[in-house]
């Protein structure tokens, strides 16, 4: 009597292929959100800019630094926490205060300190809720665990799918070219075979780098990167202004753009103030460099320009500029949007040939 014969083991690239659709279909409206809100939140801070009254006003430190004494002025409860550009129009900043009651407040203004729009620190835009669920799926820490496990199966499923759809020599053009029409099956394959491969490289990327940032904390520990301070400086009187502060971070690092500021506390007066400095990966709004301000002489502390970190420093502070595409500029930030776009059309095409494939297994 003979033996049954063993089945064929599948090949590699035919395990690779199965996990590439199973974890696609299981991870999928995860990467729906993900895909959508971070296309719309490509140019959000232009938009909230140009939402908000008023036409384009130049910085004027001083009229700014009376702007905030206002809103610190206003009660015993008041106060102010930090300053931030809004990284969309040139010369529109982000005060966070509290109010005479206690309240946090954000304070939207323009470069001569006038008030664009004043509301509650969570009371959140229409973009500013998209973001946050780009961030956490607006589920505080159990939402930012789940986007970090999501954006690890998404960051190897687009390996496996450049595996899956490798080519043969010779054949890279008639793959890169769909062929038929979407609405069949074959068609509708090679028209997904085709956009994924599109831009799967670049993909990778910004969906490494995107989960990267969700493990920051963990990884500054792991590569033993400290968040950069200073022994608490204790008041002595009265405090430098937000203008004095802000001219002593510029200038502590030649050529840098001011970006926003942090601001002395009763423990400690220091001006913790951040700047764009040349070389830089950002190119947008925000900057890496930190200058530390002696809020008490408006003496320079201590600064850390960018483009001087160590190299596990640098890599880590990588991880924004590269995701959002501002290392790249405006073409950066116009190429994660694309990319946006073309996760959302890869992971609605890969759905509905599942769907295809399934529908006609069923009638079989």
């Amino acid at each position: 009597m003979t033996s049954n014969p063993q089945p064929p083991r599948r090949s590699v690239r035919n395990r690779i292929v199965k996990l590439h659709r199973w974890l696609g279909l299981g991870a999928a409206l995860f990467w729906l959100v993900q895909a959508i809100t971070g296309t719309l939140l490509s140019f959000h801070f232009e938009l909230e800019d140009m939402a908000l009254s008023g036409g384009h006003r130049p910085t004027d430190p001083a009229a700014i630094e009376r702007r905030i004494d206002s809103f610190a002025s206003d009660g015993a409860e008041a106060g102010i926490t930090w300053i931030w550009t809004t990284a969309g129009l040139p010369d529109r900043y982000i005060i966070l205060f509290a109010g005479a009651d206690g309240t946090q407040r954000k304070a939207y203004i323009d470069g001569a300190g006038d008030i664009l729009r004043d509301r509650a620190a969570d009371d959140y835009s229409f973009l500013a809720l998209v973001r946050e669920i780009h961030l956490t799926l607006a589920a505080g820490t159990l939402g930012h665990w789940l986007l970090a496990v999501s954006g690890l199966l998404l960051f190897t499923n687009l390996i496996f799918g450049i595996v899956a759809a490798w080519p043969r020599r010779g054949q890279w053009r008639s793959v890169l070219q769909p062929v038929g029409s979407a609405g069949k099956t074959a068609g509708l394959y090679s028209w997904h075979r085709a956009v994924g491969l599109w831009a799967a490289v670049p993909a990778i990327v910004i969906a490494g780098t995107g989960t990267l940032i969700l493990f920051e904390h963990p990884l500054r520990d792991l590569a033993r990167v400290p968040d950069i301070t200073l022994p608490a400086n204790p008041p002595a009187g009265p405090t430098v202004g937000f203008a004095a502060a802000r001219q002593a971070a510029v200038e502590a690092i030649p050529g840098s753009r001011f970006v926003g500021t942090t601001f002395p506390s009763a423990q400690d007066a220091s001006y913790y103030a951040w700047v764009r400095a040349p070389g830089e990966l950002y190119r947008g709004g925000y900057g890496g460099s930190l200058v530390i301000v002696d809020a008490n002489t408006g003496d320079v502390r201590g600064a850390w320009p960018a483009t001087q970190a160590g190299p596990a420093r640098a890599i880590i502070a990588s991880f924004y500029p590269l995701h959002t595409g501002e290392s790249l500029g405006t073409f950066g930030r116009i190429l994660t949007m694309s990319l946006g776009v073309w996760l959302t059309v890869t992971i609605i095409l890969g759905t509905w040939l599942w769907f295809r494939r399934r529908s006609r297994g069923s009638a079989a």
